[in-house]
């Protein structure tokens, strides 16, 4: 199945919902990133809630981060999506292994650890909107409920999932977000409270062949639901060798005189989709014929 998103509507417009499956995506990161399956899991939780939520924004030019920074072995997970359902990331470390949690699931929780998440918008604006809370599970989804209760006063619920197959790709990714509007009834709000608590896991519904329209109407058939549109996302990086060339022209006169000195071809690296470019000697002689300072 091609990743997708669904946004929909519900309840006479009192709830808004999106649905995404996303697969294709979290396996391009694993593949990308050689991450271990405790890191797939927790950075394809965070890639699926950044491309929903990128999906909410209004301009084609608005850009989403999501950056969460914690005391586990991770460290940190950075994703970044825009409003086309284009997003891309990385984690700090990615190939940390640890025990099971509790329910002999992949200890998410524990490779995040204690910390916090930021969401930083850019609409275009003098100053991006940044929005931080403290992490409640390190689960992701958790944190991100709770996030836009606190920040952004949105009472939401929150569902993410990745599920492995046994030789450690993707079997299948996905999940939810639901949205109650500030004019939302108590009944319904109590209706779809009781709802969500008879809900099964996302990574259940997805692996018994669930489609987000399926998941939402899991959710929300009951009360009137609508789909509005659906949109294709994808794993994809706007890095290239262009881009990386003006990174290093900005750098100065001097710092690339300093590599050109050396006698040696040099590497970068992008974070976000682990491509690396290689200049040689010569091409940082061009770079420096352009550079002005």
């Amino acid at each position: 199945m091609k990743d997708y998103i669904v946004r929909a509507t519900a309840a006479n417009a009192q709830i808004r919902a999106f649905a995404i499956t996303s697969r294709e995506l979290v396996e391009h990161a694993r593949n990308a990133h050689n991450t271990s399956p405790v890191i797939t899991a927790a950075l394809g939780r965070l890639l699926s809630a950044g491309a929903m939520m990128g999906s909410m924004m209004k301009n084609d030019t608005d850009m989403l981060t999501l950056q969460i920074r914690g005391d586990g072995p991770v460290k940190g997970l950075t994703v970044t999506a825009d409003a086309l359902g284009h997003v891309k990331g990385f984690a700090e470390v990615p190939d940390v292994c640890i025990h099971a949690n509790a329910q002999g699931k992949l200890n998410v929780g524990g490779a995040v650890g204690a910390g916090f998440l930021r969401v930083i918008k850019d609409m275009g604006l003098k100053d991006p909107y940044v929005g931080q809370t403290e992490l409640q599970t390190g689960e992701i989804a958790e944190d991100l409920t709770y996030y836009f209760a606190t920040s952004e006063q949105v009472p939401s619920a929150v569902g993410l999932g990745v599920l492995m197959n046994k030789n450690n790709t993707v079997k299948c990714a996905g999940g939810f977000i639901i949205q109650l509007m500030p004019f939302a009834e108590d009944e319904l709000i109590t209706k779809l409270e009781e709802k969500l608590t008879s809900i099964k896991p996302v990574t259940t519904m997805l692996d018994a062949g669930m489609t987000p329209e399926d998941i939402l109407q899991e959710l929300l058939g009951d009360m009137d639901l609508e789909i509005t549109d659906t949109m294709d996302c994808e794993f994809k990086c706007n890095c290239s060798k262009e881009r990386v060339s003006k990174a290093l022209i900005s750098v100065g006169k001097k710092e690339l005189q300093d590599m050109i000195s050396e006698g040696k071809e040099i590497e970068t690296n992008c974070h976000f989709c682990n491509t690396n470019y290689v200049f040689t000697v010569e091409e940082l002689k061009e770079l420096l014929r352009k550079s002005k300072s």
